[in-house]
């Protein structure tokens, strides 16, 4: 019961709740029901949370403690009502909670919305609606709560019709807890009729692990008498869901519709997972797991800030939301549940940091979703690009988060090649192996800002000629991760443009002869060339690496890469400036033509010096210190040629 106390005030919603509201309702038209699956799980999150506060003060069920979600219709009203005796809120948390988004990245997930219904539908589903999605089929949502132990007058009233505005006020109630009314629109009766929301109810529901109730049907009787006048009223509740945790019931009685409405729930997805987990481990510690991999990234997955981690119980208590200490941050896509029958009920995340049990735990998930992912790679590798395409950089950032584990990761990563020559990334590093030539000891990969830009490295073109495979990386991460990644199955990584290059014996020697007999003829060129370039570069040398290019830039073997330094200073760090070494074709046109070059025109030779180090620079992906002096230099060659 409530009565109002405080004159009420009307307010304005947060401008990106109006935005998500119209998108919302006018793209989740098709598939109204999940208003109901939202509201329950709302409601039964509120459940959990009183029941986690109850441990340390049992007061806050103010001698109430059999909790459960009621579900009401009411035919004359046109509403339908979800209510609860969970935790409640106060004023201040109904205009954080219904009022504002409080996710950090909401803006750029709306920025996102195209107005193509079916699009905006799954970027909707990964945001998550919550509570917005009761105006799919409400005109008016009416919202009145307190928050267990508050005063009775300390109780709330939220009234919105979505258009922008809602009022509130402070009211009188007597029970804690909240209730939320909808007012539905026209055309939607199919919520007023008990047996079909008895069935939405089952379908999404069912696994909920608090009684969802409702008037039990046919529970009015009519006298023999009066047929016409006389209602005799049984006040009578049946529970419609199960209220099992699904998690504890053995795997053997678990349908995959249960698994995927509880992970619907837990995750408030919309789409269905793309596999999962559960496992039970008995032994020296006892827990039970239930891992899920979702279909589709959430839009603010890079978001630091971002909750992330899965739900915690302790002998199937609800303890909290986002526990991360069972997660390294790799691994963070995952979703699911952690039941434990080690940790104290009023376990804390500062006590989960530091304990043995969680370090056992999270050891064992770890291995559990590698295990799971490798499965999924093997049996159905369809699915697994899938994956890859939604959190394959993520879990490259695995080699460099998680040594002991480095292996396993390592065999998880796609890559794209030469060997196919395209922008998908589907070759693992089996496959390479397996292609190895037969006395090819290293696997050979080359970095770049895009995908273009590594496709057209000079570099690559000794092993286009040779038909040895490089593995072409172009994902910003990518430069870092191979940092940590050392060796994979007994050959070690090479970097194509670190260092001298290194064929070992794909390599004959008269190769090694012919290099060094263009050295000693390109010895003045050389000199001259490190003269002219001076403190712009480290070093000028002969290769063997091109073929049609005249010149490229590599990095001394324990330099720091140009990507690398890009990705240092982004992150705010103070990097000394690595110098290049610019390596030179001889054979090349351009090369032997500069041999003459600085008797007879010492300025277009300087030109031509800088020429080959900048676009052997630009070639790379990187940037010039002075683009203008380049242009400069360029024109000017550009003029002897024509004039």
């Amino acid at each position: 019961m409530s009565t109002a106390t405080n004159n009420k005030q009307t307010l304005s919603f947060q401008a990106e709740v109006t935005q998500l509201l119209h998108l919302m309702i006018n793209s989740l038209y098709s598939n109204k029901e999940i208003f109901l699956r939202e509201l329950i799980s709302n409601a039964s999150d509120a459940a959990d949370k009183l029941r986690f506060e109850a441990l340390a003060n049992p007061t806050v069920y103010e001698n109430d403690s059999d909790l459960k979600v009621w579900v009401e219709l009411n035919k004359d009203a046109r509403t339908i009502t979800i209510r609860d005796n969970g935790i409640g809120m106060n004023m201040d948390e109904v205009i954080k909670n219904l009022g504002t988004i409080a996710k950090s990245g909401t803006k750029e997930f709306l920025s996102k919305l195209t107005g193509d219904r079916a699009k905006d539908s799954q970027l909707i589903g990964q945001f998550g609606v919550g509570f917005y999605s009761a105006f799919i089929v409400a005109d008016e949502v009416e919202v009145t709560s307190r928050h267990a132990n508050d005063n009775v007058e300390n109780g709330v009233r939220w009234k919105s019709t979505g258009n922008g505005e809602y009022e509130i006020e402070n009211i009188s109630k007597t029970t804690r807890g909240t209730e939320v009314v909808l007012h539905l629109k026209p055309n939607e009766e199919q919520f007023l009729n008990s047996w079909h929301v008895r069935h939405v109810i089952t379908k999404y529901s069912d696994h909920i692990s608090l009684p969802i109730v409702m008037a039990k049907e046919n529970n009015t009787e009519e006298t023999d008498k009066e047929k016409d006048s006389t209602i005799i009223e049984v006040p009578e509740e049946e529970v419609i869901n199960r209220a099992i945790a699904v998690w504890a019931l053995p795997k053997q009685n678990i349908k995959d519709d249960q698994y995927i409405e509880l992970y619907k729930h837990i995750a408030h997805d919309f789409e269905e997972p793309l596999t999962w987990t559960h496992n039970k481990v008995e032994g020296k510690l006892e827990y039970i797991t239930l891992l899920y991999i979702p279909k589709r990234a959430p839009f603010d997955l890079y978001h630091v800030a971002k909750p992330k981690g899965l739900k915690l119980y302790v002998k199937r208590v609800f303890i909290m939301d986002d526990a991360e200490q069972f997660l390294p941050l790799y691994l963070r896509f995952v979703r699911g549940i952690v039941d434990s029958n080690d940790l104290p009920l009023n376990v804390s995340r500062e006590i989960l940091q530091h304990s043995d049990v969680t370090a056992s735990i999270r050891s064992g998930v770890v291995k559990r979703v590698l295990e799971m992912l490798e499965s999924m790679a093997e049996k159905d590798s369809t699915k697994y690009l899938v994956f890859w395409k939604e959190f394959g950089q993520v879990l490259k950032e695995g080699p460099a988060e998680d040594f002991s584990n480095r292996e396993k990761i390592a065999k998880l990563l796609r890559f794209s090649s030469t060997y196919l020559d395209n922008t998908q990334q589907d070759v693992s590093l089996d496959n390479y192996i397996e292609r190895l030539k037969p006395e090819q000891e290293n696997i050979y990969y080359v970095t770049a800002d895009s995908f273009n830009t590594v496709k057209a490295s000079p570099h690559l073109e000794i092993f286009r000629k040779k038909d040895i495979e490089v593995l072409l990386l172009s994902d910003r991460i990518d430069e870092w991760m191979m940092s940590h990644l050392t060796e994979y199955n007994g050959k070690k990584f090479k970097s194509i443009a670190k260092g001298d290059l290194e064929l070992g014996k794909l390599e004959d020697e008269q190769s090694q002869k012919n290099q060094q007999q263009l050295s000693e003829e390109f010895k003045d060129l050389i000199a001259d060339l490190k003269k002219e370039l001076g403190e712009h570069v480290k070093d000028v040398r002969i290769t063997v690496r091109l073929t049609d290019s005249p010149a490229c830039i590599v990095t001394d073997q324990n330099d720091v890469t140009p990507q690398m330094e890009r990705i240092l200073r982004a992150a705010g760090q103070v990097v000394p400036k690595t110098k290049p070494i610019l390596e030179i074709n001889p054979k090349h046109t351009t090369i032997t033509n500069l041999c003459n070059l600085k008797s007879k025109n010492p300025k277009k030779f300087t030109d031509l010096c800088f020429v080959l180090l900048d676009q052997a620079i630009l070639i790379e992906g990187g940037q010039l210190e002075d683009p203008a002096m380049f242009a400069k230099r360029f024109n000017n060659l550009m003029l002897d040629l024509v004039f």
